[in-house]
Parts: C-alpha cells; structure tokens; sequence
C-alpha cells in the first residue's frame, strides 16, 4: 500500500479518485443487479457504495424508492445530476454516509451492497452485518464482490483476499432459521483490459431473503 493511501481518509481517497475524471464507471447498473432483481416487486432499496448513481438510477427506473448511499460527495453529486437528467430524481435520496462509522436508518425490501471493496480500510463484514440487519421481512440482501483479480494481473500471489460467497455468509452470522439461501454462486464476465485486451474475471454473488416472521 502506497504512503498515500496510508495516509489518506476513505473520504479523501474517494473524492479523490471521482475528482480525477468526468466518469470512473460505465454508467450502466451492474449485470448481476438486473438479473437478480428479476421478478421482484418494486419497494425500498438501499444501495450501499453506490458511487456514481448507475445502480440506483436504473432501480428508480424500474420504479423502486431507492436511497443511495457513499462516502464521497463528488460521487453522489454526479448521480443526483444523472438522475435529474434521467427523471428521477424525485425516486432517489442520496446520503452521505461513512459506513465504516454509521449506517442509514430504516429497513428496506432490497439492500444491495455490490463490489463494496476499498484500498483503504474498511470494516467489510461489519458493514454487511448492518445490511442484513436492515433488511425488512420479505426482503432480499444482494452482495456481490470480486472473487479475484482480472485476468490480466499476471502476479495473483500479491492481490488481496476476496472472500468467497460461503465465506460472507458466515461472516454474517445470521440467526438460524430466519434467512433463506436463495444463490451463492461465482459468474465470470468478460471484460476489456487496460491495453484494450480481451479479459475475464470473476465475482461471487450472495442473494438471501429474510423470511418473515
């Protein structure tokens, strides 16, 4: 880890990083997003880590009350005016929120909490814990994280941990018989690599449903 990111604070880090480009992400909602919130009734969702907006503007398209949530200001920013521009704005509350320190209140029929990973430290499996908790009776908890560098990144022995789907499922610790497995699975995707190469990597994708009680 370089001394900047030693130094830096998750906030200073981000904004940072958002600060460097008109556009970091895509722009377009995270493939596994659409295809596991598939027949799912509209309500409330929390998107956590929600960067530039892409997840939460299509959620609100598809007529979910969504509150978006990030440490960086510049980020949430750059969603609220792609959600204005889009016609949403109005669906969406964006919410500053360290969540290494607090987390957003109220439970919610979707938490999605995808790729939440940071070079610098953050309480992870913590942060999970107060997503499931979060979640309302009926609803469903999405994580989806990497499950290893890209296929370009030809040293794997320095790349850091990525727990496996099983991993942060125990890492929950979810009281018994209150939490239905409804995937834990890992998917490759294609990708293009930073010299424009053809390049694969891996995730895990975790989906439960709080069963009601």
């Amino acid at each position: 880890m370089t001394d900047h990111l030693d130094h830096a604070s998750a906030e200073e880090f981000w904004d940072a990083r958002y600060g460097s480009s008109d556009r970091i992400w895509s722009g377009n909602p995270n493939a596994a997003l659409v295809r596991e919130t598939a027949g799912l009734t509209p309500g409330s969702a929390l998107d956590l880590g929600c960067g530039e907006g892409a997840d939460a503007l299509w959620l609100a398209q598809q007529n979910w009350k969504v509150t978006a949530v990030d440490i960086s200001r510049k980020a949430l920013e750059r969603g609220a005016e792609h959600a204005a521009a889009a016609g949403v704005a109005d669906r969406i509350d964006w919410q500053r929120c360290d969540l290494a320190v607090s987390f957003p209140t109220g439970a919610f029929d979707l938490v999605s909490a995808h790729f939440l990973h940071s070079p610098v430290t953050m309480p992870r499996e913590q942060i999970l814990r107060s997503a499931a908790a979060a979640v309302a009776p009926g609803g469903v908890l999405l994580v989806v994280g990497h499950a290893g560098s890209p296929s370009w990144v030809a040293d794997k022995g320095h790349a850091p941990h990525f727990p496996t789907s099983e991993e942060v499922f125990a890492g929950l610790d979810l009281p018994a018989g209150q939490w239905e497995v409804l995937l834990a699975d890992v998917h490759e995707s294609g990708m293009t690599g930073p010299d424009g190469q053809p390049a694969t990597r891996t995730d895990n994708t975790l989906k439960l449903r709080r069963l009601a009680q």
